[in-house]
């Protein structure tokens, strides 16, 4: 999974960056110091595959992972080549969703670009930099396929798309709001525009540490970062990019007092990390042995052979049976063979859906 991070200066973008991956992006309080754009890969916290590695006594536990990109502080104006422009845009085309990081705190020494915290304007300000991105990929593929629609059937029903598209965002709409026709050529041609207002998003709502406790329930801009977000079918989280930096320097132990003391039972990370996973529509299944205990990401309702072909082709083309048994079952029993002995693994075929936690041993022949 690939999450693309955009916020306006200043919003605590890069260090929220910092303290999820630890990669030192620079962060100072001026616009545009995250120069080029900065990617890094977390481990996705699960306690199920450190427990099971625990019971196989493994040799390597490997955790799914995300690949945050961190791109410079948009300004008004980005499309048009404000600030750093557009070509900040470009490296987020390739993600599965956008973090879209809101100021939600009052801070004197910590300057906005526009002057004043006000979340919604905020919000619309990236959002239309994201329209004019979008129609400047549609005006490029209608300058291509313009001149050969007029002997092409096929080219001319695909003009009728990238023009209804190109009105939808010039009305100030996002992508992901647009209709698209229920036909495999649209959707196709849709897709392949890669459009970044069709993206899912999730909107960090940035506070102080005294919103915390109560998830910003008393605070005002993040009450109106719900009601977008509600508006716009996004996911919310609530964060204290600070507190996540401090969070990021400690062990495991010392992160978990930390945390009880501020009254939270979970970092920003696994907050995030579950807003992702429920925005996409992702779970993860397990495999676990001696060598090595992992957690894999699939999308949810994902078949059997398909989970098994995200571990190798091989397994998806010679696929024959999955020994499937949930993760809780499986350490309540003490070992997959005792969990055999009492009939609640599964031998499962083609057609079995994996659920999220299964503990899964492929049966394949190439």
């Amino acid at each position: 999974m690939k999450l693309g991070i955009v916020g306006l200066p200043n919003v605590g973008k890069s260090t929220l960056f910092n303290s999820l991956t630890k990669a030192g992006a620079e962060s100072a309080n001026y616009p545009f110091c995250t120069i080029d754009p900065n990617v890094g890969i977390v481990a996705v916290p699960d306690v199920r595959i450190k427990k099971l590695g625990e019971l196989y006594q493994t040799k390597k536990v490997t955790p799914a992972v995300i690949e945050f990109v961190d791109i410079a502080g948009l300004v008004k104006g980005a499309s048009k080549g404000e600030g750093l422009g557009n070509q900040f845009l470009a490296n987020i085309r390739e993600v599965d969703a956008i973090v879209h990081v809101v100021r939600c705190f009052e801070d004197t020494n910590v300057i906005h670009v526009d002057g004043s915290v006000d979340p919604a304007r905020d919000i619309e300000t990236i959002n239309l930099e994201l329209i004019f991105s979008d129609i400047e990929i549609l005006e490029r593929r209608i300058a291509k396929v313009a001149k050969q629609a007029r002997m092409d059937k096929t080219l001319a029903k695909e003009m009728e798309l990238l023009d209804a598209v190109k009105g939808h965002l010039e009305s100030g709409a996002l992508a992901k709001t647009f209709a698209v026709p229920e036909d495999e050529d649209a959707q196709k041609w849709f897709a392949s525009y890669n459009l970044l207002t069709a993206k899912p998003v999730i909107y960090a709502a940035n506070v102080a540490e005294d919103d915390l406790a109560d998830d910003g329930a008393g605070n005002s801009h993040v009450a109106a970062v719900r009601k977008l977000a509600k508006e716009s079918g996004s996911e919310v989280f609530v964060i204290c990019a600070q507190i996540e930096q401090e969070i990021a320097e400690l062990d495991d132990d010392e992160k978990a007092m930390f945390l009880e003391d501020l009254g939270l039972k979970e970092s920003g990370l696994e907050k995030l990390i579950k807003a992702s996973y429920s925005l996409l529509g992702l779970i993860s299944f397990l495999t676990a042995g001696e060598d090595e205990c992992r957690a894999w990401t699939i999308r949810k309702g994902t078949k059997a052979p398909q989970a098994a072909g995200k571990i190798h082709t091989d397994f998806e083309r010679g696929f024959i049976k999955a020994e499937v048994v949930n993760y809780q079952d499986l350490l309540d029993n003490g070992s997959l063979a005792a969990a055999r002995e009492k009939g609640i693994v599964g031998m499962e075929g083609k057609e079995y859906v994996v659920k999220d936690g299964d503990v899964i041993l492929f049966r394949f022949n190439v």
